[in-house]
């Protein structure tokens, strides 16, 4: 059997003719005879409705109004297999679908459009809205205040000059809002000209030359500037801050940025403004200071050569200036080269208010191991002055080559170094921040005395010096074996770590002769004494050791025994004398 229509709904474009829509539902795979049949019928009139039905995507059926206003439409959907119904009661003045306005045109200012259109619903008051399309992509909607029969119109505002919108009209049945219309053809409209609005955001760089300066002026688009016009031109002025000579000016197309002019030494007033086929935008300033009398201490000012230049640190999204505030000075500006080796080296530059003192600089161009330089400006009543200088890498990157050694100083137990001096132009990939020296006997690992173990790949140690002053050109490495066979090499490091690999040079140590007398004296010297000893043990005996005879062994106890108590007594005529000495009288008395 039949779905129930869907949907079911009937409207008016025009007062003349009803049209009602419905969707079919589900295929009841009857084809033929035994397809489904619609019919309508209105039930106030108790009439079948004389329309034709059409069905694609949708069903419909038209027919024309008479008198009758209102109506109660009874859809009827039948096939052999069932019968579905669906109503619709409604007042026609209440179901009003307007055609889609046409015939579109429009007048228009700098900042305002009014947009025109004709419609083919007569007899009917409308209310239109407009639809405007931003050149940012955003689409905006307008009402229209007024109702008419015909011809109706809108004025949309606060536009900018020189700029192509796209706008479209739809409109309702202003009594009885049943629905909006088709949009129209969409109309393209651009407002007329106006004076650039916004300044230019303008910058300089100085050159001393004989007699003057060369100024090179850059100049861009800040971002609330608009040309508001087909075309634009730039006009340089300059002119004597202390006097009322005439000024000088040029005038460069859209295709410039930059500009090169020369002044002498008075102070000077530097003007630049955007024009186009209207008028003129507000002028941007800059103040060059005259010369003092010694142009070298003015170069100085300028320059700031006797600013020490200070290190700043890279990260993922830029490198990180700061510096100290003063509050003499209402803006601050930073200015850098993209490119730094090449000649011109695409000067930027970015201006920050009195409060801000930290800023990080991001650009496109910055690359890892190339040295960006950068000057910060206090500037005030548009007179600039150099405060700080830094420098810096958004990546440090290891070293070009390594340093070259110019001399090697060798003793028993240590060898000196000497390198030439190392270069730290702006040609390096990072701030040399010291030097690495490795040491290892050839055929064994090395550990040295004060060194740190570095294992280089296929395993073998070797042992690791860091000297953490860039400018050092001399080191002695101690500790060494006399006889013996060195590699050494020396590798500059920055941040970025050292160049790869490892280019070894080669030594050998000299044999140490004082070890040899120290040998001797210590060795050999005492083996002989010891061997001469023992060859004339006897004579060494007599002579260092002498045998002390025991008086129990002597001839002079060996006398018949004569013992009173437990001691022997010698009887004189027993004993033969060998000598006979006389003593004095006193000690002979004594005995």
């Amino acid at each position: 059997p039949p779905d129930t229509p869907g949907d079911f709904s009937c409207q008016t474009q025009n007062m003349t003719a009803v049209t009602c829509t419905w969707s079919q539902g589900r295929d009841t795979h009857l084809y033929g005879r035994h397809s489904s049949k619609y019919s309508l019928s209105e039930e106030f009139s108790q009439n079948s409705v004389p329309c034709t039905v059409s069905c694609s995507e949708q069903c419909s059926c038209s027919w024309d109004i008479g008198q009758q206003k209102i109506y109660n439409i009874t859809l009827t959907v039948e096939n052999p297999l069932g019968k579905k119904t669906a109503t619709e009661v409604f007042d026609v003045t209440h179901r009003i679908y307007p055609l889609p306005p046409f015939q579109l045109w429009e007048e228009c200012t700098d900042t305002e459009i009014r947009l025109h259109w004709n419609h083919q619903n007569k007899g009917i008051e409308l209310f239109c809205q407009t639809e405007v399309l931003q050149p940012n992509g955003k689409a905006e909607l307008y009402n229209s205040s007024d109702v008419q029969l015909h011809h109706t119109s809108i004025t949309v505002g606060g536009l900018q000059p020189y700029t192509k919108y796209t706008a479209r009209v739809r409109c309702g049945a202003a009594k009885h809002f049943w629905r909006w219309s088709e949009w129209s053809k969409a109309q393209t409209i651009r407002t007329k000209e106006a004076s650039p609005s916004g300044k230019l955001d303008i910058w300089r760089e100085i050159t001393p030359v004989l007699g003057g300066w060369n100024v090179t002026l850059f100049w861009k688009q800040e971002p609330g500037f608009r040309a508001n016009g087909r075309s634009i031109s730039y006009e340089v002025t300059w002119e004597k801050v202390e006097d009322s000579s005439k000024p000088e000016c040029i005038s460069l197309s859209s295709a410039y940025n930059s500009t090169r002019i020369f002044i002498d030494n008075h102070p000077y007033r530097i003007s630049i403004m955007a024009k186009n086929n209207v008028n003129y935008s507000l002028p941007s300033m800059l103040i060059i200071p005259a010369a003092t009398g010694n142009s070298r201490s003015t170069e100085k000012m300028l320059s700031g050569s006797e600013l020490k230049e200070e290190r700043v640190n890279g990260t993922e999204n830029g490198i990180l200036i700061s510096w100290d505030l003063r509050h003499t000075y209402d803006s601050y500006i930073i200015d850098w080269c993209n490119f730094p080796m090449l000649q011109p080296c695409d000067l930027q530059w970015k201006r920050f208010g009195p409060n801000t003192s930290s800023a990080l600089i991001n650009s496109a161009a910055f690359v890892p191991g190339v040295r960006y330089n950068f000057h910060i400006y206090g500037s005030t009543a548009n007179r600039a002055s150099l405060l700080e200088k830094k420098t810096g890498y958004l990546k440090e990157l290891p070293p070009l080559f390594d340093p070259k050694v110019k001399k090697v100083e060798l003793s028993y137990h240590a060898v000196t170094l000497s390198w030439d001096p190392y270069p730290t132009n702006e040609i390096h990939p990072g701030f040399l921040r010291g030097y690495h020296i490795y040491v290892s006997p050839v055929q064994e690992d090395c550990n040295l005395k004060g060194s740190k173990k570095h294992v280089i790949p296929g395993g073998s140690v070797l042992c690791k010096y860091t000297i953490e002053n860039p400018e050092e050109k001399r080191y002695t490495v101690k500790h060494l074996m006399s006889n013996t066979k060195y590699k050494l090499a020396i590798k500059a490091y920055t941040a970025g770590g050292e160049l790869p690999g490892i280019n070894f040079r080669y030594i050998d140590t000299p044999f140490d002769s004082d070890m040899l007398y120290l040998l001797v004296l210590l060795v050999i010297v005492p083996s002989l004494i010891v061997a001469i000893c023992l060859w004339k043990m006897k004579w060494v005996k007599e002579c260092c050791c002498p045998v002390i005879p025991s008086p129990n062994k002597s001839k002079v106890l060996s006398f018949k025994e004569f013992k009173i108590g437990s001691e022997k007594v010698l009887k004189i005529s027993d004993c033969i004398p060998d000598t006979l000495a006389v003593d004095n009288k006193s000690e002979a008395q004594k005995l």
